[in-house]
């Protein structure tokens, strides 16, 4: 997709559809404020780089010769985010009748982890980012650096997003609220990415 403003308008789109990423930097953001989240999103930036440098690079000779390893893939992501969101509940029960409900307990490395096996990545780098792993890579820069730009601009919108949830009046029950909230959403898109591998489309 060479077209600028197909480009962005792509990317913009795509990262502003409800995910694991924008699920944890929202939950971060009703916990602990604009302030302390915006510290995710260099996680966020440097999972999606990571991902898309590693499908085009590995993974996509790879899928190509082994069409069940995109399955596996789905069934890794999935498990990774059951567990993030059983420690994120727990957390909300462990947290709730103290101060430190106050505290954020959406930490870097699960920014990380959700974005480098969400699915979004492999669009970016299949679909949207030209000249990817081609014979020209460099032209590929500025697109890139276009990318991490809009990352890091909807990425803080979604933090601030969450912050709005943040009630002064009832700090000790919004926290438990944002968490326990934060979790059924993590586990509905594990759901959804664990089916599609045990039933893949037709």
């Amino acid at each position: 997709m060479t077209d600028p403003v197909a480009f962005v308008l792509s990317v913009v789109a795509l990262l502003a559809v409800p995910g694991p990423t924008n699920t944890l930097l929202a939950t971060a953001g009703g916990l602990g404020g604009v302030r302390r989240s915006l510290a995710l999103v260099p996680a966020e930036v440097a999972g999606y780089l990571l991902a898309i440098g590693a499908i085009t690079l590995l993974l996509r000779p790879v899928l190509a010769a082994w069409p069940e390893g995109a399955v596996t893939l789905r069934v890794i992501g999935g498990v990774v985010l059951v567990a993030l969101a059983i420690r994120l509940w727990r957390r909300g029960h462990l947290d709730s009748g103290s101060d430190r409900t106050r505290t954020p307990s959406i930490r870097a490395w699960h920014v990380f982890v959700a974005t480098l096996l969400n699915p979004k990545a492999a669009v970016f780098a299949l679909g949207i980012i030209p000249h990817l792993g081609g014979h020209a890579p460099r032209l590929a820069l500025p697109y890139i650096a276009a990318f991490v730009a809009l990352v890091v601009v909807v990425a803080c919108g979604w933090v601030a997003l969450g912050s709005l949830l943040r009630g002064r009046d009832r700090a000790r029950v919004r926290p438990l609220a944002i968490r326990r909230a934060g979790a059924l959403v993590l586990m509905v898109f594990a759901t959804v990415l664990l089916g599609s591998a045990m039933w893949p489309a037709a």
